[in-house]
């Protein structure tokens, strides 16, 4: 064997492939790369791309399965200020779910995961611990400052 196995997430959109590609790279920056070579000059067909170094293929062609919840996409950031940032770009003209969950307007499912949050549901103590997780099972977007310290 010449090249090792690789695993890359494959995403078929019914439609708006190209819009989704302008909409991550607005809401992730230079954490959002996209592979301009595998874009056509004509309607746009497939796309490779790249979120925060996990690997995508985008598909644009009618007749394919809504997204639906069985699968998400969990970004891990930092702080409460880029949960805020990252949760409202998703949200805007997508849905807000349960337990730091969201969907986009395509129906792609986030999951928006402050990397603090273990701190708190993974607490020393098992009381405060517990009450953490009850806590987290109340929200939407993940609170930083709902939590017990």
């Amino acid at each position: 064997m010449t090249q090792p196995s690789t695993l890359k997430t494959f995403l078929w959109f019914n439609d708006g492939l190209q819009d989704a590609l302008n909409f991550y790279k607005e809401t992730f920056g230079d954490g959002m790369l996209v592979d301009e070579a595998s874009l056509s000059s004509d309607s746009l067909f497939t796309a490779e791309f790249s979120i925060f170094g996990h690997e995508f293929t985008g598909m644009n062609t009618p007749g394919g399965q809504t997204f639906n919840s069985a699968i998400s996409l969990a970004i891990g950031v930092d702080g409460q200020e880029e949960v805020d940032r990252i949760w409202d770009a998703i949200t805007s003209g997508g849905q807000s779910g349960q337990c730091g969950w969201c969907t986009d307007k395509w129906g792609i499912s986030w999951q928006v995961i402050p990397f603090q949050f273990m701190e708190h549901v993974g607490n020393p103590d098992p009381a405060k611990a517990q009450q953490n997780w009850g806590i987290l099972r109340r929200m939407t977007k993940i609170q930083l400052s709902d939590f017990i310290q």
